[in-house]
């Protein structure tokens, strides 16, 4: 008998049998599903294989990605420049694939489209769902979130999670403005930004936090309790006080967008 192994996750609970992660099914997995084929049919190997969900749509399944997933930010594989610039490349593998990823009306996303729904958003492709081999990040996980939006919605994200863009209070993870910078202009690079993405870069990440305090509160009030639980740990609290900090007037761009 294979051996049962529950993985670390955010909200629900995620089991790797063998070779296979299985996790309970939900609305839009199906939709996940054929975009995860979409993503391998494309060439793009940046998210696991799909192998389905169960006949009675209780359960889903996909490949089991070998490797260490970031949930120390600490750690220096996750805080080096070279995962920061690897993170931001696969990035943009992930959305120039999903670019024509065909959209069906019968589609079910579990955060909403956005417009312009330039790509196939991952929607938290953060440290923590980000498979780690030989230092550098190799794949995505959980695209439970993946939802049509612009590129930049979900690249802001991922800069705030791997530059990090953590106000000065958050001291254990925080770096000086000089540094933080610096490496917004490493991913903006690696990622390949065009100047008025790089402009609108931070903008939109204060934007990302605040409506992922939005989501957090609304489906903690529904009675979900793992964003309940979230909340009463002050999840929401921290990520308004970093957008704050980011809409800050020394966290502001130079002319040449942010990073100059």
């Amino acid at each position: 008998m294979e051996e049962r192994e529950v993985l670390v996750g955010g909200v629900n609970e995620v089991v790797r049998v063998g070779d296979v992660v299985r996790r309970p099914a939900q609305p839009w997995s199906r939709t996940v599903q054929r975009f995860l084929g979409h993503l391998r049919e494309a060439g793009c190997d940046v998210g696991p294989l799909p192998y389905g969900v169960s006949e009675d749509g209780a359960e889903e399944a996909v490949e089991y990605l070998p490797g260490e997933v970031g949930h120390d930010f600490a750690a220096p594989m996750v805080r080096s420049d070279a995962s920061l610039v690897a993170a931001a490349r696969l990035l943009r593998q992930l959305h120039d694939a999903s670019a024509d990823f065909e959209r069906r009306p019968d589609d079910v996303w579990y955060l909403p489209p956005r417009e312009p729904a330039e790509v196939v958003c991952h929607g938290d492709a953060a440290t923590y769902n980000t498979v780690f081999r030989d230092g550098l990040p190799v794949a995505f996980i959980d695209f439970d979130t993946a939802h049509p939006g612009p590129r930049l919605w979900d690249a802001a994200y991922t800069a705030y999670r791997f530059v990090p863009l953590y106000a000065p209070d958050e001291t254990e993870h925080t770096r000086p403005v000089p540094e933080v910078r610096r490496r917004i202009a490493l991913f903006a690079d690696a990622y390949g930004l065009t100047p008025e993405e790089r402009h609108g870069l931070l903008p939109m990440a204060a934007e990302r936090l605040r409506a992922l305090v939005s989501h957090m509160r609304a489906q903690a009030a529904a009675g979900h309790p793992a964003f309940a639980r979230h909340l009463a740990e002050g999840h929401d609290r921290r990520y308004l006080t970093d957008a704050r900090w980011i809409d800050s007037d020394f966290t502001k761009p130079g002319p040449d967008g942010p990073g100059s």
